[in-house]
């Protein structure tokens, strides 16, 4: 029986949301073990968390700086942290950390049951390349793991009267965040990325990731709370 490949995009805000949080990689890595052992593989991309943050607003205090070297700092953050969560799946995971996820010669075939990917080039997103990872290897769902747990009408923090999102079309999602990608932006899921989900008829599930038991009913196809977009 072939593995189903599943596709994370796993929020930096997750992994270090001020401080590296090794009690929930613990977990997680849990779910993922027990996952795999069910069948799935997974290809998880790493976001640049607080890390990417501190040096970017740290750097921007000292001397004048622009959006690709505000991109370029990000996406070493997502790599370090692509390589933390190498050394966590050691056992499980392809040797190498994928840094381009249009280069197939490395990783299309990978033997692994994981394949740890990170930041490429600046201008994109880890969500871009997950969707450009989810061309290339034929999956047609994309989970997005963040400190976001729906889609909402407005900003929750600073609305009351925000409303969850649970089912979206990627037109009226792609009218709501507009087509301009920021460092540092927290749209639940990326405009240039999504753009591209919308043209390769991608399914995008906008979870939050520290409720580890919603991802998994996410999973086995059972009642889960979270906004899907497609």
């Amino acid at each position: 029986m072939s593995k189903k490949t599943v596709i994370i995009s796993l929020g930096g805000s997750l992994i270090v949301p001020e401080e590296l949080d090794w009690k929930f990689i613990k977990n997680f890595k849990k779910l993922i073990e027990k996952q795999i052992r069910m069948g799935y593989k997974f290809v998880i991309i790493t976001g640049g968390g607080k890390v990417a943050r501190k040096y970017i607003e740290a750097a921007a205090k000292v001397d004048k700086i622009n959006n690709e070297d505000k991109d370029w700092i990000g996406i070493h953050a997502t790599r370090m942290n692509g390589h933390f969560m190498r050394t966590i799946f050691r056992k499980h995971a392809h040797l190498v950390i994928n840094k381009n996820p249009n280069d197939t010669t490395d990783f299309v075939n990978f033997k692994k049951d994981i394949l740890i990917a990170a930041g490429w080039k600046p201008g994109f997103s880890t969500d871009y390349d997950a969707v450009v990872l989810a061309k290339n290897l034929g999956v047609h769902q994309v989970i997005n793991l963040s400190n976001i747990d729906f889609v909402y009408t407005k900003d929750p923090k600073k609305f009351k009267d925000a409303k969850k999102l649970e089912n979206l079309n990627w037109k009226k999602y792609r009218a709501m965040v507009g087509n301009i990608w920021n460092p540092g932006m927290n749209a639940p899921f990326d405009p240039v990325a999504s753009k591209l989900a919308e043209k390769l008829g991608l399914e995008v599930a906008i979870l939050g990731g520290r409720n580890l038991k919603n991802f998994e009913n996410y999973l086995a196809e059972k009642k889960f709370q979270g906004t899907v977009i497609k």
